[in-house]
């Protein structure tokens, strides 16, 4: 055999065993990736993502798109070859498993906290569009968060509306807790409670979820829930979309929840996706994988893209090319930079620059 054939045959050969080599090397990251964006203010698979009844809506036109991020399972093993690849690619992101999955959690608890999370958003974004725009809301105790570890979970989740405790009812969130430590550490306690998917239904049973209390510090009794005030409304507001977790749609629905109660088209016909936590009070707060979603807006067709102030910097590293980022840190900073957009006004938009 010619040498040149001999050096090429061998290099092939120890090239493939060295691709066989790092798949089979598990390596303790992760992938995030441009996952869809959907407009809120049109329809996903089939249905309105915003719904709202028994209150006059208006016709609107444009898009005011939330953005999502796909990344991989938390129990997905990646190895070494896909790490690499996905390292050197442009549209993925390769991180610490454990930043997207603390350790010790597994994909259904991961599943849960995302779905508790964008159960919480939805809340908060209702009530910051409706304060927004003057409507009263009402309010009640729910659960607010459940302890990883702790009797309650499994048993309770956020968003599930706290009729009573024993049979006491519950007006305030510490309420909640001086019913609970009136018990003894492993004493049980019933809570009556509505379930946080079918709180706002009409008609929704209450049922009787017994935990056994476990002892803190300071040997009080506790269930390892936090309560909170959750919410009531004038009329129904329902947000459907399948498949998406986690707070980071919260202003989106907020700003497509106002545009259709309200006789202005809040984007001119504009394409405009965005993303940002938001709070009761209309505080947008930062969010993850800011990179991955300007790159699917952008992908989508969006023109502008609202960012929260936290992730300006980040953002602007690496705007795609067409898109604008516009720098928002309140509820009222987006409907203003909407209002520029809508009028033409765009030098005056805030801009985002690389820290």
């Amino acid at each position: 055999m010619p040498r040149r054939t001999a050096t090429m045959l061998t290099s092939t050969l120890l090239l493939i065993g060295l691709l066989c080599v790092g798949v089979l090397i598990p390596v303790p990251y992760s992938a995030m990736w441009p996952g869809p964006t959907v407009n809120t203010l049109s329809e996903n698979e089939g249905e309105p993502v915003l719904q709202i009844s028994d209150h006059r809506t208006y016709p609107v036109t444009g898009h005011l798109n939330m953005t999502t991020v796909r990344v991989t399972g938390a129990d997905y093993t990646m190895n070494l070859v896909e790490a690499i690849s996905d390292w050197l690619s442009d549209d993925h992101i390769v991180v610490p498993h454990d930043t997207l999955y603390p350790k010790g959690q597994t994909a259904q608890q991961a599943d849960q906290q995302n779905a508790e999370e964008f159960s919480q958003s939805q809340d908060s974004a209702k009530v910051a569009a409706l304060g927004q725009l003057h409507i009263p809301v009402g309010s009640r105790v729910i659960v607010g968060s459940v302890v990883k570890g702790s009797p309650a979970e499994g048993k309770l989740h956020a968003g599930d509306v706290v009729k009573s405790v024993d049979g006491t009812g519950v007006a305030q969130p510490g309420d909640v807790a001086k019913l609970v430590t009136k018990h003894k550490p492993g004493q049980d306690v019933v809570f009556s409670v509505v379930p946080s998917g079918e709180a706002d239904k009409a008609g929704a049973a209450t049922r009787q979820v017994t935990i056994r209390t476990a002892k803190a510090d300071g040997g009080r009794a506790i269930v390892g829930i936090q309560a909170m005030l959750g919410h009531t409304y004038p009329f129904p507001i329902d947000i459907k979309l399948a498949d998406v977790g986690g707070p980071s749609a919260g202003l989106m629905f907020s700003l497509g929840i106002i545009d259709k109660l309200t006789p202005d088209n809040l984007t001119g016909g504009k394409f405009v996706a965005g993303t940002g936590t938001i709070d009761d009070n209309g505080q947008v707060g930062p969010i993850g994988g800011i990179a991955m979603k300007i790159i699917g807006a952008r992908d989508a067709g969006a023109q502008y893209f609202l960012t929260p102030k936290d992730n300006c910097a980040a953002a602007a590293k690496n705007t795609p090319s067409g898109l604008r980022l516009v720098k928002v840190n309140t509820l009222g900073d987006a409907l203003k930079a909407l209002t520029d957009i809508r009028t033409g006004k765009t030098a005056d938009l805030p801009s985002c620059t690389a820290g």
